[in-house]
């Protein structure tokens, strides 16, 4: 499958390569403003002159964009990003003499990076309603044969302002499962454990070149596996709940990290002395808050969100678990103070059941009602 998916991407852009044309942008499109931008080129929303509709043209520079990687993530956008989650490219593309250009759905409220207040995160709803459609969208993109590999907050594009419908987008590091690529080491909490290796050889290479030494070293490569976004889909939950990243990266040399790495080993622990029969995995973790409370930066969420971290923020990529799992969390507490509240609620009601039986059943209480009785 994953072969098959990568053999027929290229195919997809042997052939649109034949039949790319080139246009002059203020001819077909007129511009009303910047969405984006960043090392890839920059994203402009504009109108086109004769449909009158918008869209979102993204602008790569042609002297750092090789027409490759061009022709890759927009076939890839346009073809297999079927989900309704997924950012899907328009089949307009084309060239100018100082940009490869191609056509994709506009979102207009901006990305998720911009509702998100530092230190308090969004609204928990919002939290599990942007994570249920997220889930989806990366399954699908598996169930496909590619990993996306730069989930994060600013590609991810909201169609509403409250965040009841969002989009994945920016397909440009995306690989087909199974590939294999240079890893790179990248400063921050959504590059994965595994990659490791790779920020001490680039601290080695720079090592060499203040010496002066002449060896050149071996690139280190990974496989592209689906785990790499299960990674990335916990840290940002994570950040969407507090506002903040749970650690600076995911490095052993990192305190936040290793705080976190220590007590997911001690919790491995325990739940190998307990059998499957005893008790559930959520079970576990609320016993287990007591005696192995999280690090400190996990203050404030509840065992059910615990146990999703355990899941999809595991050390060991092949253990890690897949996007699917996070609709099995959906509709509990993420947090302690929700969970709290979701507590007295349910004591209120049992307590008021017991009061409707004490005083001679559900029927009399209904008739006393019909009455306007007090």
């Amino acid at each position: 499958m994953t072969a098959a998916a990568a053999q027929e991407l290229d195919e997809l852009c042997f052939l649109s390569a034949q039949s790319m044309p080139t246009l002059k942008v203020s001819e077909h499109f007129q511009m009303v403003k910047l969405l984006g931008e960043g090392s890839y080129g920059k994203v402009m929303l504009a109108v086109h002159r004769k449909r009158g509709t918008p869209m979102a043209l993204k602008f790569f520079p042609r002297q750092s964009t090789s027409l490759s990687s061009f022709l890759r993530e927009y076939n890839l956008s346009l073809s297999y990003c079927t989900h309704p989650s997924l950012t899907r490219a328009l089949g307009i593309f084309f060239s100018t003499p100082t940009y490869y250009v191609f056509a994709q759905q506009a979102g207009l409220y901006g990305d998720l990076y911009s509702v998100i207040v530092s230190e308090v995160g969004v609204d928990e709803e919002c939290v599990q309603r942007v994570m249920a459609q997220l889930s989806g969208a990366v399954s699908h993109l598996h169930s496909l044969g590619f990993v996306h590999r730069d989930i994060k907050p600013e590609n991810i594009f909201l169609c509403d302002s409250s965040c009841r419908w969002v989009k994945l987008g920016d397909f440009g590091l995306a690989r087909a499962i199974g590939s294999t690529v240079r890893a790179v080491w990248y400063d921050s909490p959504f590059c994965t454990p595994e990659v490791e290796p790779a920020k001490e050889a680039e601290k080695e290479m720079k090592r060499r070149l203040c010496e002066g030494t002449e060896d050149e070293m071996e690139d280190i490569w990974i496989t592209v596996e689906p785990c790499i976004d299960s990674w990335a889909l916990g840290v940002l939950v994570y950040c969407l709940l507090t506002g903040c990243f749970p650690w600076e990266e995911s490095t052993h040399d990192d305190r936040g990290y290793h705080r976190y790495h220590e007590w997911f080993n001690r919790e491995a622990e325990k739940e190998e002395k307990i059998s499957e029969e005893d008790t559930d995995s959520y079970i576990i973790m609320a016993e287990n808050q007591r005696d192995n409370p999280p690090p400190s930066q996990f203050e404030g969420l509840s065992p059910l969100v615990m146990t999703l971290f355990k899941e999809l923020l595991h050390p060991e990529p092949r253990q890690r678990g897949s996007p699917e799992e996070l609709l099995s969390y959906l509709g509990g507490p993420w947090l302690m103070e929700t969970e709290r509240v979701e507590k007295r609620k349910a004591e209120e009601a049992e307590k008021e059941a017991r009061k409707i039986r004490e005083g001679g059943g559900v029927e009399e209480e209904l008739v006393r009602e019909g009455r306007g009785e007090r």
